[in-house]
């Protein structure tokens, strides 16, 4: 029997819809994941193997032949363990169930528990985008997934809880999406007005501040550069709620968002040390992640001692400074991230 579930991957920033068809046929027991999957993927065999058995399923000793398409479409993570164990059991006929209208999330433990997935908000807004009515995550990113307007979130905290819920044995469970407040600044910085002295270059800041321009500061060591650009932040306005998810969205896909932390409100502030590399600086690597450029959105992307940086580093910056956008090309497609902007 063939069985199909509905799951999303991350490209860049964005999240892309993902097809899991489960085939299970007779033969000799074996599984295979077919469909460009990463190592990680290919790992779930072992993981939504002992899920199963330890959640009090069974687990088809037969051939089982799992499909991620589109298959030109690389997939990199955990959190395709989930709707590939879902969709053993429905093609077992273990469940019956329409999940047609349901895109599924989730990493599993040996024991069936499910656990964080980074590159919740970005599926989440997919799901929105393609139609469909639901998502289902791990409970602890349920809050994470309900900064998305206009899509039912339905927290789960194990694989047989979700099952008996599709077996219609419990009923959904209940989470109210909590009300969004303004969280403090990931990282600690300087009030400005704290700061005594040094007029004209506080001048300056300001005026960077209020038009969003770059600033270069120089002067011998000790009189303060390193203190007041970290005081920047504190003069920077607040974000509006669709800056704070633009911001959230990249630091969920980096896995950088704190676990207790489901919305950013204060403003990034990266301080990237000179001896980074071209591609920490900018973005990219084999399935392409958020740079330092990208992770200082809406905020401060501070170079401390310039020149120490190498010619390359800084040619790099020159693209984004011009066209606005971080481009990553690479042989299998093109990514498109942002600059910082505010």
């Amino acid at each position: 029997m063939l069985a199909k579930v509905k799951t999303a991957a991350v490209l860049g920033l964005d999240g892309h819809p993902v097809d899991v068809e489960v085939d299970i046929s007779s033969g000799l027991p074996a599984m295979a994941i077919v469909g460009l999957p990463d190592t990680a993927v290919q790992e779930a065999k072992e993981r939504v193997r002992a899920a199963i058995k330890n959640s009090g399923f069974t687990f088809p000793m037969k051939r089982i032949i799992v499909n991620l398409a589109p298959a030109d479409l690389k997939k990199a993570g955990p959190s395709y363990d989930l709707p590939i164990a879902l969709g053993i059991l429905l093609s077992s006929e273990q469940v019956a169930s329409d999940v047609s209208q349901m895109i599924i999330l989730g990493e599993l433990s040996l024991d069936g528990s499910l656990r964080h997935t980074n590159g919740i908000l970005p599926m989440a807004a997919l799901a929105r985008e393609i139609g469909a009515a639901t998502v289902i995550v791990p409970e602890s990113d349920a809050r994470e997934a309900s900064l998305i307007e206009g899509t039912k979130i339905l927290p789960f905290t194990s694989l047989a809880q979700l099952v008996n819920y599709l077996r219609g044995e419990i009923p959904a469970p209940q989470f109210t999406p909590p009300k969004v407040e303004y969280a403090p600044p990931t990282i600690p910085f300087t009030d400005l007005a704290h700061i005594k002295g040094q007029e004209h270059v506080k001048r300056a800041l300001e005026v960077a501040a209020a038009g969003a321009h770059n600033l270069i500061m120089s002067g011998p060591p000790g009189s303060g550069k390193t203190l007041l650009a970290r005081a920047l932040p504190s003069i920077l306005p607040p974000m509006m709620m669709e800056e704070a998810i633009e911001v959230t969205k990249i630091y969920s896909v980096s896995g950088l968002l704190p676990p207790d932390t489901p919305l950013m409100r204060g403003r990034p502030f990266r301080a990237p040390h000179y001896t980074i590399s071209n591609a920490g600086l900018v973005g990219g690597g084999h399935f392409p992640k958020p740079g330092e450029i990208s992770l200082s959105h809406r905020g401060v992307l501070f170079l401390d001692e310039l020149p120490e940086f190498g010619h390359s580093l800084l040619e790099v910056l020159r693209q984004p400074l011009e066209d606005k956008v971080v481009t990553i090309s690479r042989a299998q497609g093109q990514v498109t991230q942002y600059v910082p902007a505010f």
